[in-house]
């Protein structure tokens, strides 16, 4: 068996992670996910200003310092994605910080990813982007592609204490020490499929350890939250666990909603090793704050890697305010219209032409839910306003009209946040497929620099069929709210989300796909005007899971949106009305305990 602990799920988390279970965990290796599509640009900015910089200094200075000692004792290994878009200067850190505190730990690096000396290559090929289509930026601000799980293995197979990547897939973290440690072949697609839903599961941090769940009642210390443990075998089966004395829950609904997060279809889950088919996974409680999860199932990989490219796309400005009493939503509404007009004009004046793209959001009366909102009658809003323009001059002019609405519109308007906002700049995602023949991944160490070619590709294969439950005849129904039959979660996938419902008995999916067709959820998401929306069937987990395709206004930071990554689009979609029949809401049927005050309605 191999323990893997995952110690950081961004760039940000705290420190204590890593030192939990270092200290307490019982590890074998401790892997850091640092590294996000936004974390690319805003480091390739860093390494722009400074040449030795640009990567998650944190990793050097909080983690790795306090616990190098530690590390080293325990005989326990490192493996991260902390190098950005400069592993080498990471690594020359690290074997600084190691000279200086005497400890004899060794670094290797995994590189190739950076493509950015390739960008005209690429111009020239005519790549587009995935999704829409668009063809390539004039400018980008970073190229990296997605790497995978076997050059890491290779650089464990070296002798290296730590390793340290640049982009690769984020489950490739936890893949390439379980490659290493158990001789897995490129041909073992089966295992490399689970091994890949371990990382998967872990990358997020105390995400799967109860973090975020829907049940959170049930989640007590969030104070002293557990990260989580991976007690990983040959099979590919594994255990999801966490330090004792920690806070969280480990139960399967707080593993499947991590499984389901930011997946779009479950049955070709594509990475750089192996396509994934996780559509019969199970989860099963195991013990006490431990769940076993089995039944990954892949194929071979295809020919192409995902490459991420970030562009600078202009600047944007925001500002949030507090407006009070009787018709509060609709004065907010009234306020924010007041001052995008009134700052066209005199943008306008100045010179500039029309803001590329305006939001207005009234916090408080549920502008999330669209016309299912039922608090527009609240007396107590947030409004917020932004605004997009490719001139960082004509934003001056917006931070500067903003304040003059407190003398001059709505009565209680208070509490500006954070003073005169400052414009920051858009930075968006462009994500195009590349022949992975022509990329190069590469071990250094201190043996000198090794090939590490991908995993070998093949024709790409359909998924095998699998049956589905036949929706349910109501009848004479009950209407619940979907939180009463099935938890969930959402996240983000570029400029769309996912939201993965589950339910918590597998005798309610029957209906939840009933209420839950693609036409029901676009019309609920009327107000975020998806593109289309897709459904996938999740039997394993007796879900299914919804992907709306461009609801995130751009995603990432070049949204204007409070929620630009859609994690709450989960909790909307959980007050979704699912007709059942009327015996479950009887005395004695499986959801007597809902009443009218839950949400419940009866005919």
């Amino acid at each position: 068996m191999v323990r893997i602990g995952c110690g950081a799920g961004f760039w940000g988390d705290t420190p204590e992670g890593p030192a939990q279970l270092v200290t307490a965990g019982g590890i074998d290796y401790l892997v850091l996910d640092y590294l996000a599509e936004i974390t690319m640009s805003i480091l390739a900015r860093i390494k722009a200003k400074d040449p030795k910089q640009g990567y998650a200094s944190d990793f050097v200075s909080l983690v790795m310092r306090p616990l190098a000692r530690q590390i080293a004792d325990k005989r326990i290994r490192v493996v991260t994605n902390a190098g950005g878009v400069n592993p080498a200067a990471c690594r020359d850190a690290l074997e600084a910080l190691f000279a200086e505190l005497d400890v004899p730990l060794t670094v290797a690096l995994v590189q190739g990813d950076d493509l950015s000396e390739r960008i005209e290559d690429f111009r020239a090929a005519g790549v587009t982007e995935m999704s829409t289509g668009a063809p390539l930026p004039a400018r980008l601000a970073s190229v990296n592609a997605y790497l995978g799980a076997f050059p890491i293995a290779q650089a464990l197979a070296g002798g290296a204490d730590i390793v340290v990547t640049g982009r690769c897939v984020d489950s490739a973290l936890a893949l390439g020490p379980l490659i290493h440690e158990f001789g897995w072949r490129p041909d073992d697609h089966d295992l490399l499929s689970a091994g890949s839903l371990a990382g998967h599961v872990i990358e997020c941090g105390t995400q799967c350890t109860g973090g975020i769940t829907t049940d959170w009642r049930d989640v007590a210390g969030w104070d002293n939250m557990g990260f989580p443990i991976a007690h990983c075998h040959p099979d590919g089966s594994f255990e999801i666990t966490k330090p004792a004395g920690t806070g969280g829950r480990i139960v399967p609904s707080s593993i499947a909603e991590q499984i389901v997060y930011e997946v779009g279809d479950p049955g070709a889950y594509l990475l750089p090793d192996v396509t994934c088919d996780w559509r019969m996974v199970q989860v099963e409680q195991a013990g006490p704050d431990r769940v076993r999860v089995t039944g990954a199932r892949g194929r071979a990989p295809s020919a192409t890697c995902k490459v991420s490219a970030t562009w600078n796309d202009g600047w944007r400005s925001s500002i949030t305010m507090m407006i009070v009493g009787r018709e509060a939503a609709a004065r907010a509404q009234a306020v924010g219209a007041a001052i995008l007009s009134r700052c066209t004009r005199l943008i306008a004046q100045a010179g500039h032409g029309p803001f590329s793209e305006t939001s207005i959001e009234v916090l408080g009366a549920e502008c999330s839910y669209g016309a299912q909102s039922r608090a527009m009658d609240t007396r107590e809003v947030v409004l917020k306003i932004a605004a997009r323009h490719p001139s960082r001059d004509a934003l001056e002019i917006f931070g500067r009209e903003i304040f003059p609405a407190a003398t001059a519109m709505a009565q209680s308007l208070t509490g500006f946040a954070g003073g005169r906002p400052k414009p920051q700049p858009v930075v968006r995602l462009f994500s195009f497929l590349a022949d992975k023949a022509t990329i190069s991944p590469e071990v250094l160490d201190t043996t000198g620099r090794t090939p590490a070619p991908f995993a070998r590709p093949a024709p790409a294969t359909a998924a095998a069929a699998i049956s589905v439950p036949p929706t349910l005849p109501l009848g004479h129904a009950a209407t619940l709210p979907l939180i009463a039959l099935a938890y969930g979660r959402s996240g983000d996938k570029g400029n769309s989300a996912n939201i993965g419902i589950m339910a918590r008995d597998p005798a309610f999916l029957p209906a939840i796909r009933a209420a839950l067709t693609p036409d029901a959820v676009a019309l609920y998401f009327a107000h975020f005007a998806p593109s289309r929306v897709e459904r996938f069937e999740w039997p394993g987990l007796h879900g299914v899971n919804l992907l709306l395709h461009d609801v995130l206004g751009g995603g990432g930071i070049a949204s204007l949106r409070h929620d630009p990554q859609g994690k709450a689009l989960a909790q909307v979609l959980l007050d979704f009305p699912i007709p059942v029949p009327a015996e479950w809401v009887a005395a004695d049927g499986l959801l007597a305990h809902w009443t009218p005050e839950d949400g419940a309605t009866t005919p």
